[in-house]
């Protein structure tokens, strides 16, 4: 029997729907500046629905489910890795898209890249890492994503890495490099949109994990203004809540509060740039933020979690001992850089061996780090496996 015929939509098709439902500003698919590897249209995506999936089926992409955001597995299962964060992300993102009418592939495509670049053992292990890599510019989880999507996948026979386009490229290296992003040329709103996105996930979420484990308590938190007005709200609507049902409550309404927030003014900026396309918005510097009272709320809670949560007296042996196992991981390969898997290997004929190093220990899980590292010190020979 022979193959069905593959499906063509008409791709002015797709342009039309595009610009039937995105507003002008939106990042449009026929404004692509391409990939670096030109590559025919596919039959019914567009090129930032192909980078999501692209992203989505790597093994990179995979990986973090195995890497802690904040705590470690030694503290429970419950917390979020950083797949599950990369999903919620994705989610808050997308649905502020929608609203605002922008672009949502290229939203959830920058939303699911944002993360695959962390290393093991979560920010400790990004601290020990940059600590081990400074004779080399040091570490940066970033900058590390677009090693990964641009050399290290490898997934296709005719060129290196996914191929993605300029624009999820851009963005990723906006990431990379927020201080030079944050004046002058704005980023593309999608981008721009993803970077609040993960800090309004990541915040709600922290609190969520901490309640959960015992490191904060309701009471601590209703100190803060922004808990206490979600509270206040949580309480108008359902009255008296038992307190498992009120710590998930409140996770809802953390990212309720801060997207409402942001899309209200979001609306009243973007009504200023109506009939600008992307690139012009890009040019006027304009930038999405929250209102001054929430980022000083925002502000406050960060703070909180930094000294109450992040350096909390369980947590800091666990970090401890978990930087301690990637810095000797380190020393062992950098020493000894024929342990290293021969893929690693090769890359060290033209790069410095402690870079070459680090890109293999970041590109680990928590559990493939702490076995290797068992390998490594119990023998003296023999190379590590790749992952």
């Amino acid at each position: 029997m022979s193959a069905p015929n593959t499906p063509m939509i008409d791709l002015r098709q797709y342009q039309e729907s595009e610009e039937t439902f995105l507003a002008s500003y939106a990042m449009h698919s026929c404004n692509s500046k391409g990939r670096v590897h030109p590559e025919q249209p596919h039959a019914y995506r567009g090129p930032y629905a192909r980078d999501r999936d692209r992203i989505l089926h790597s093994s990179s992409f995979r990986r973090l489910a195995g890497k802690m955001q904040v705590f470690t597995g030694e503290m429970g299962v419950y917390h979020r890795t950083r797949l599950t964060h990369s999903f919620e992300v994705a989610s808050v993102a997308r649905t502020m898209a929608r609203a605002l009418r922008l672009n949502e592939d290229l939203t959830e495509a920058l939303a699911l890249m944002h993360d695959v670049g962390h290393p093991p053992y979560g920010h400790c292990g990004e601290d020990a890492l940059s600590e081990c890599m400074r004779d080399v510019g040091g570490f940066s989880h970033n900058q590390f994503a677009l090693v990964i999507v641009q050399e290290l996948e490898q997934r296709y026979s005719e060129f290196s890495g996914l191929n993605l386009t300029a624009e999820t490229l851009g963005g990723q290296d906006v990431r990379a490099h927020k201080q030079e992003a944050a004046v002058g040329r704005s980023p593309l709103l999608e981008v721009q949109l993803v970077d609040l996105a993960d800090s309004i996930a990541y915040d709600a979420h922290d609190v969520d994990d901490a309640l959960q484990m015992g490191l904060l308590s309701l009471d601590e938190l209703s100190k803060l203004d922004i808990v206490r007005r979600a509270l206040d709200a949580i309480s108008d609507r359902h009255g008296r809540l038992p307190k498992q049902e009120t710590r998930q409550a409140l996770v809802h309404e953390l990212i309720d509060l801060q997207v409402s927030d942001l899309l209200s003014g979001a609306f009243d900026l973007l009504v200023g740039v109506d009939g600008y396309d992307a690139d012009e918005v890009c040019e006027s510097g304009l930038r999405l933020q929250h209102s001054d009272e929430l980022r000083s709320e925002r502000g406050e809670l960060e703070s909180f979690l930094f000294k109450t949560v992040y350096r909390h007296p369980r947590l800091i042996p666990v970090r401890n001992d978990a930087s301690r196992r990637l810095q000797e991981l380190f020393q062992i390969l950098t020493r000894s850089p024929n342990r290293l898997p021969l893929r690693f290997r090769g890359r060290t004929q033209d790069r410095p061996v402690e870079q070459v190093v680090g890109e293999y220990i970041a590109g680990m899980t928590d559990q493939f780090c702490d076995t290797q590292h068992r390998f490594a010190v119990r023998n003296e020979t023999g190379p590590l496996a790749d992952w």
